[in-house]
């Protein structure tokens, strides 16, 4: 990345550059310099997890998933698992760029450039386990929903049908949100890049120049957009909870599921977003535009659905014993005390437990506390996904079929190279694209400028910016 040359401060304005010696554009875009070796490193363990999960893949469609740890009556592994782990981590995203902005909270434009990016991410990363679970990948064309001379149609009663249309849809529509808010930072990029970036950012910024008819047309396709996507937070996610719900398996016949996976995939994405930003704050120096003030707030959404989520939590115990159904009894009893009693008690004390520190200001606002919590929250939340999927189905109506579920090592190394995967993607990301919101951050600073110098609006836009 170059400096550019000078400019009037208002045909910078126009061009969508704002000022020449903006230091809010060299700080962001510092971060997608020259890597380092770290970087380095860490992006070459990412591309050796994905390369290793890539073998594994193809050795098991040449042998079949019986290499997998399935143990009859248990065929949906570790594999659906991560599938509803990452459709979790995506709901972040969404909830930051669109539900907040509906709201006006101000507080979201530091944070919601990487949580959209990370919500594309994590959708990628679903995606792929539609067509790893199920083995057979040269048959997937029978999951979409065309006619054909041989008169076959996709059956619409599986949930893997339901799957595909959750996943296809809030893929499409998180892009397109994420693409349409980064095309006035693009324009920032284009103006200060020289060589193959410059053709990159001129090409993707679609000839934004920051006119104000552009700037009309920008800001109606983000709230229209932003009225879209917020539907999805709420339905892709319960779309998922139905692949449960909709069976008679005991342990998830149940009408709480929908909200339930809606509060816990927005706890999980919440909680990835703290993973990643506060080391992306700490080596690129960003203190100044992800503030305490930020982190703060997540950490007081944290808390509030892991209340959420642990009140689930003691409703199904609740409503199992209440029922005086012998088979949710058992199931419910099994989770806690029977052979996978470390799960379930790593999902209650990771989700329900540790995270009511954040009752205190200082654990809030202590970085360090923060990191370690949301990393036990995302373990927490893969587990509690492990439970749910794993007891219901070893432990169902019939003890004469009943087994025990071991993750055999293929199954771990594709986890591990989804981790691999969506972290890759990330790094990428943060050399190429802009990881802070630039326009929207320089927005929020000029109206905190003009605030300040008229008293009487500087009350209302600090509540206001809360």
């Amino acid at each position: 990345m170059t400096p550019p040359p000078a400019m009037p401060a208002a045909a910078a304005m126009t061009r969508g550059a704002e000022l020449p010696d903006s230091q809010t554009n060299r700080d962001i875009l510092a971060v997608m310099g020259r890597p380092s070796l770290g970087y380095f490193a860490l992006l070459g363990l990412c591309v050796a997890s994905v390369g290793l999960a890539a073998a594994i893949w193809i050795f098991q469609v040449y042998q079949g998933l019986g290499i997998g740890g399935y143990t009859h009556p248990v065929f949906w592994g570790i594999y659906i698992v991560t599938f509803v782990f990452w459709v979790g981590i995506a709901h972040a995203g969404t909830l930051i760029s669109a539900i907040l902005y509906l709201f006006r909270a101000k507080w979201r434009n530091a944070i919601n450039r990487s949580a959209e990016a990370m919500t594309v991410f994590a959708v990628l990363t679903a995606a792929q386990f539609l067509g790893i679970h199920v083995g057979r990948i040269w048959k997937s064309y029978f999951i979409l929903p065309y006619p054909n001379q041989r008169g076959l149609w996709v059956n619409f009663k599986s949930p893997l049908m339901w799957d595909t249309f959750a996943i296809s849809t809030y893929a499409t529509i998180s892009i397109v949100f994420f693409y349409i808010g980064l095309i006035p930072d693009l324009a920032i990029a284009r103006d200060r890049s020289t060589g193959w970036r410059k053709l990159l950012y001129t090409a993707l910024a679609l000839g934004w120049q920051g006119t104000t008819r552009q700037w009309k047309s920008h800001t109606r396709s983000v709230l229209h957009l932003s009225g879209l996507a917020t539907p999805l937070v709420l339905s892709v996610h319960s779309v998922v909870s139905w692949d449960f719900a909709s069976s008679i398996v005991p342990g998830w016949h149940a009408t709480i599921f929908a909200p339930y996976f809606v509060a816990g995939a927005i706890f999980s994405g919440f909680a990835m977003v703290l993973t990643v930003m506060i080391p992306v704050r700490r080596i690129y120096r960003l203190e100044k535009y992800i503030t305490d003030y930020h982190f703060e707030n997540m950490a007081r959404f944290l808390l509030l659905t892991s209340i959420i989520v642990s009140y689930a939590y003691g409703t199904e115990y609740f409503i199992a014993w209440y029922s005086g159904v012998e088979f949710e009894k058992s199931a419910f009893w099994l989770r806690a005390f029977g052979p996978y009693w470390f799960s379930t008690w790593v999902m209650i004390i990771c989700n329900g437990f540790i995270p009511q520190i954040f009752w205190f200001k200082k654990a809030r606002t202590h970085l360090p506390t923060l990191f370690i919590v949301s990393t036990f929250i995302n373990i927490g939340m893969w587990f509690e996904r492990y439970v749910i999927v794993i007891t219901s189905l070893s432990r169902e109506f019939d003890p004469a079929v009943w087994g025990v579920y071991t993750p055999s090592f293929y199954e771990l190394g594709i986890l591990a190279g989804s981790f691999g995967f969506f972290a890759m993607l990330f790094l990428i990301f943060l050399k190429i694209f802009p990881v802070i919101a630039i326009a929207e951050v320089k927005e929020l600073d000029i109206h905190h400028k003009a605030a300040h110098d008229d008293p009487k609006v500087h009350g209302a836009w600090a509540e206001g910016a809360r």
